[in-house]
């Protein structure tokens, strides 16, 4: 193992380890999402995938 590779290892780690209290505290105490949110997200997205459906069939 090369030193620049146990380098990276260890500053992955210390990131992790940083942000790892942030993320949970930021997933428990976020704003719970209602049906309104959730179309907002599906309909783009159920969007996008229709035309790349569409755009694979028309190659």
């Amino acid at each position: 193992m090369d030193w620049m590779q146990i380098i990276w290892a260890v500053a992955i780690g210390a990131m992790i380890i940083m942000f790892l209290p942030r993320a949970k505290y930021m997933v428990e105490n976020s704003p719970k999402g209602n049906l309104k949110d959730w179309m907002g997200f599906i309909l783009p997205i159920g969007a996008v995938v229709l035309f790349v459906i569409l755009l694979i069939a028309l190659v």
